[in-house]
């Protein structure tokens, strides 16, 4: 991960401090990087600007994204612990709309990597490492403390979201609070406990390595490095590539949980086949044929890979935090 991330100047051409231009910047990618990801079309099973659940909109995830606009900032500025960030975020997500659990996953992968792009960015650096970032990321979720896990417990209460069941710490069971701070639970250790199982988790204990990764490919393909096909100028070609490229090489944990992991290894394996109709010669269109009907066919089902939707809303988020444009 030696690939050089640096900020846009037209959009930030001067470093007052943290509490200036910065803050503001880093909080705008996240809501862009939202924004982007859930716009994407056709992006397999899961929710896009042409298609809807019953419950939940197209419309439920563009307001998630606007909403979270100030919880951003103060992640950018360290002003709160990991844990109420991401409290907050999820408060101010169900607020403003009726959807339901819209970027649950995708806040406990973004306030650590906004945070760190605070710490980094208030040194006045305009140029930076992608290992910088998650490095930074991954020291600041080791220094979690239970307070944070306390307060990440708490926004189960403000978003209905599935959960593995588990017998240590279960966060249905409201004594688990209890348990957290009686031992000293951090929220690393929770994740680290459910790392095995859990996609997010595990980016949070391996470095964010899933999340550079696409942020790079995402960097790399909007620069026509990894292409020279025309084709490749086009943003929502390139997210839906994304999506399912990380579909295709990691099994999607919300689908194991919903479902289980045989429907997993099936999606991803089905991923992978998709993928390989691409030959290098031809590049890439996402409105292709094979990708309409697998969208079909998961929509029918109900099976929506929602980790890896987490995943390419964070890899966005650093790829604009790294001035890529459209």
């Amino acid at each position: 991960m030696l690939m050089n991330l640096e900020v846009n100047p037209l959009l930030l051409t001067e470093y007052n401090g943290i509490s200036g231009k910065i803050a503001p910047y880093i909080a705008r990618c996240v809501q862009l990087a939202m924004a982007l990801e859930v716009s994407a079309t056709p992006k397999p099973g899961n929710i896009d600007r042409d298609h809807n659940y019953v419950d939940t909109q197209y419309e439920h995830f563009l307001a998630s994204a606007v909403s979270i606009y100030p919880v951003m900032e103060n992640a950018a500025k360290s002003e709160k612990g990991i844990g109420e960030l991401i409290k907050h975020a999820v408060c101010e997500s169900v607020k403003w709309q009726r959807g339901g659990n819209t970027h649950f996953g995708a806040f406990i992968l973004l306030v650590p990597l906004v945070m760190a792009a605070g710490n980094i960015l208030a040194q006045g650096k305009r140029i930076f490492t992608l290992e910088e970032l998650t490095s930074c990321a991954h020291d600041i979720v080791k220094n979690s403390d239970s307070t944070d896990a306390i307060e990440f417990y708490k926004s189960f209460r403000f978003a209905e979201v599935r959960v593995n069941s588990v017998d240590e710490f279960d966060m249905q069971d409201v004594s688990s609070i209890d348990s957290l701070q009686d031992q000293n639970v951090t929220l690393y250790d929770l994740m680290e406990i459910s790392k095995g199982y859990d996609l997010i988790a595990n980016e949070w204990t391996s470095g964010f390595k899933r999340c550079a990764q696409c942020g790079e490919r995402l960097l790399r393909s909007m620069s026509n490095t990894a292409k020279d096909d025309d084709s490749w100028s086009n943003i929502n070609d390139i997210i839906v590539y994304t999506f399912l490229k990380t579909l295709s090489e990691n099994r999607d944990t919300f689908i194991q949980t919903k479902f289980n992991s045989q429907t997993a290894d099936y999606v991803s394996e089905r991923a992978r086949g998709i993928l390989a109709v691409f030959v290098e010669s031809s590049g890439f269109y996402a409105k292709h044929p094979s990708i309409q009907q697998f969208d079909e066919e998961l929509l029918q089902k109900g099976i929506n890979p929602g980790s890896t939707a987490d995943i390419v809303i964070a890899g966005l988020f650093i790829a604009l935090l790294g001035g890529m444009g459209f």
